[in-house]
């Protein structure tokens, strides 16, 4: 069973699932307590983990469903069967692995202790990334194609949690190589 939750996590990085959803897709005996340990277990040996969702509320945290986060895009695309020209064109997927891209350079803020590393959801609203550095929070949206000129989640997260930074990835924003090549605290607000 760690071995195909493995497998599922790298297939469906960047994607929210929920445990029950797992367990089907894993067709195996067992329950959400065992697969959040094994993602758990995954996670500290540098391959996958499972991103919990943002509340403000560290009681509630844990009873959302993992957002799958590859920590290295390699266990992504080994997996996939795609050429390189395959993932160009499949926009989807590519998005995914854009996502999961910068994903796994924030998984850095978290395994040196600078802060952790979340999503949000709320009401059809999302943000890809929040990270929470002491009290200061930073919400990062990130986009594999031309933005829209509207970003609704971050909106609305602004309007819940007001974050001391917001930033776009990709698209009209950051670009993407620029993140990428800094360290990842360079964009997180302390």
């Amino acid at each position: 069973m760690l071995r195909r939750l493995f497998e599922l996590a790298c297939k469906y990085s960047g994607q929210i699932l929920s445990y029950n959803k797992m367990l089907g897709q894993l067709q195996d005996a067992g329950n959400a307590t065992t697969l959040a340990h094994y993602l758990d277990l995954l996670g500290s040996a540098g391959m996958v983990t499972g991103l919990q969702k943002f509340v403000g509320e560290s009681v509630r945290q844990r009873g959302s469903s993992p957002k799958l986060q590859v920590l290295n895009t390699a266990l992504m695309t080994a997996q996939s069967g795609y050429t390189l020209l395959e993932v160009q064109s499949d926009h989807e997927y590519r998005g995914r692995l854009v996502e999961s891209a910068v994903g796994a350079h924030l998984a850095n803020i978290a395994a040196s202790g600078i802060g952790e590393v979340f999503y949000w959801r709320d009401r059809g609203h999302e943000v890809d990334f929040i990270v929470k550095s002491g009290q200061a929070l930073t919400a990062i949206e990130v986009k594999s194609g031309r933005a829209s000129t509207t970003h609704s989640g971050l909106t609305a997260f602004s309007d819940a949690f007001n974050p001391q930074r917001k930033l776009l990835i990709g698209g009209d924003g950051i670009d993407l190589e620029a993140f990428l090549s800094r360290p990842a605290e360079h964009w997180v607000k302390k």
